[in-house]
């Protein structure tokens, strides 16, 4: 395995990483302004107001997401297994 290879290997994982968790960041970024909005114009505080629309967001954004992003991880990880057994 030549250090080209670990660094491609490498440079697609995290690229991976990115774009599967790029999903739930964004709905949790996005929920979580619409949250801040509305608590700075009704000036509620309530901590458990961001916190609860956030967590409930990410999971039904994983719910949704869930099935594209086990494909993904299972290609990934196919193809890295195929590549180590090519290895000489």
């Amino acid at each position: 395995m030549t250090p080209d290879m670990v660094l491609r290997i490498l440079r697609e994982a995290v690229m991976l990483v990115l774009i599967l968790s790029a999903a739930p960041m964004l709905a949790g970024m996005i929920i979580g302004l619409i949250v801040s909005v509305f608590q700075a114009t009704t000036q509620i505080q309530e901590q458990t107001l961001s916190f609860v629309p956030k967590m409930l967001g990410i999971f039904l954004t994983l719910a949704i997401a869930g099935p594209w992003m086990l494909r993904q991880a299972l290609a990934f990880t196919t193809v890295l297994f195929d590549t180590i057994a090519q290895i000489k």
